[in-house]
């Protein structure tokens, strides 16, 4: 399923116009993405967590030369499915 493809399911489950559905779900995604830029965690209680996870610099190694490259710290968005949502899936 693709955002297109959501948004048009919710606007049906709804009965919102498509365009008022797809504002919604873009407001929300945003606020999400806001949130975890300023180091938040995201909580939605039955679904799951969105949170940043830290990467500390290492060393890797280019699988074409073998020459070891120096990889950066970096941050990076990790969702992690709460207990009702992987015991709905697990089914």
């Amino acid at each position: 399923m693709n955002k297109s493809e959501l948004v048009a399911e919710v606007a049906e489950r709804t009965g919102l116009p498509k365009k008022d559905t797809e504002r919604v779900l873009n407001t929300a995604f945003d606020t999400i993405t806001e949130a975890l830029e300023a180091g938040e965690k995201v909580q939605l209680v039955g679904f799951g967590v969105f949170d940043v996870k830290e990467r500390a610099a290492r060393i890797g190694r280019n699988p074409r030369t073998k020459e070891e490259i120096r990889i950066e710290a970096s941050r990076i968005p990790i969702f992690k499915a709460g207990k009702a949502l992987r015991e709905l899936i697990d089914k």
